[in-house]
């Protein structure tokens, strides 16, 4: 009879483990999610019982019609849209502009910089100089409140650091003989070499965009420049009675439709990403490893 595995028996049983393991992950993962779209969808009676475990009971999209009819979600959608592309873009491009002078050996200040950098993913000068700083730049309850603080991060300015020192020497010096500058060996042969590594980055900027609210609490008190998260926010502490007021549904109707409310509010906020995440799915492994070994 054949051997349906191949391998010991002590294999077998590692393997059955990490199968296990993730089987669990998985369930972990998936299921929440799974459970929150099943009651955004199901009928406001169900829910109510407390019949939907898994899958929607009784499909009814009146929930949902009732939160995509509602004109401040779209707004909070538009402002982080802005929030997302235009700092995401701006996130990427200072990134690369402080991490190839810091991954250039004949940089003189190239190890004081360095060390400053690592410095301050230790120690910061805390919320309150902070905050000071963006209010007396005149930033406050502007839309750049929510771009510029947040421009470059240390952690990933190391990891595009590494990816431009793994380029070969002898290709920067090939340039450089041929009359190149910095600025163009930079943009036309170290930024593409590391496009993997810049795929993951964008990613990493783009959800930490897109997911901030804090910074809203902080700096934006107009509810016209808040993003989605700072809406979902809200509604989901103020039960959402905003969005249920503009609805002409009975006071039982209502009290049965505001946890669906909630979820609904959190599977729109959510799809972007769900949509976003597969396209740079295979750039992720490849891109963070790139320069992490050495040899």
């Amino acid at each position: 009879m054949k051997k349906l595995y191949k391998g010991t028996i002590g294999d077998f049983l590692f393997d059955l483990q990490i199968w296990i393991f993730l089987a669990i992950a998985v369930l972990v993962c998936v299921y929440p999610f799974l459970y929150v779209l099943s009651v955004a969808i199901s009928s406001g009676d169900a829910v109510n019982r407390g019949e939907v475990i898994l899958l929607p009971v009784d499909l009814n999209f009146d929930a949902m019609k009732t939160v995509l009819a509602y004109k401040q979600l779209w707004r909070a959608y538009g402002n982080t849209l802005f929030y997302t592309i235009v700092g995401t873009v701006c996130n990427v491009v200072f990134t690369c502009l402080a991490a190839y002078p810091l991954s250039r050996k004949r940089f003189f200040l190239r190890k004081q910089l360095n060390f400053l950098l690592a410095f301050t993913m230790y120690f910061s000068g805390g919320l309150i100089p902070i905050y000071i700083v963006v209010t007396n730049l005149g930033l406050y309850n502007s839309r750049w409140a929510m771009i510029l603080p947040a421009l470059i991060s240390a952690y990933n300015v190391m990891i595009c650091r590494s990816a431009f020192e793994s380029i070969s020497e002898e290709l920067f010096e090939e340039a450089a003989i041929e009359g190149a500058n910095d600025f163009f060996i930079m943009t036309r042969i170290a930024v593409p070499l590391i496009k993997p590594t810049l795929a993951v980055l964008t990613l990493y900027y783009a959800v930490a965009r897109y997911n901030d609210f804090f910074s809203a609490m902080l700096y934006i008190t107009d509810q016209s420049k808040e993003p989605l998260q700072a809406f979902l926010r809200r509604i989901l502490l103020q039960a959402s009675t905003e969005i249920m007021q503009t609805t002409s549904l009975s006071m039982g109707a209502l009290s049965q439709s505001t946890i669906q409310v909630r979820y609904v509010c959190i599977v729109v906020a959510v799809i972007p990403i769900m949509l976003v995440v597969p396209l740079v799915q295979k750039y992720l492994v490849q891109g963070t490893m790139l320069g992490a070994v050495k040899g």
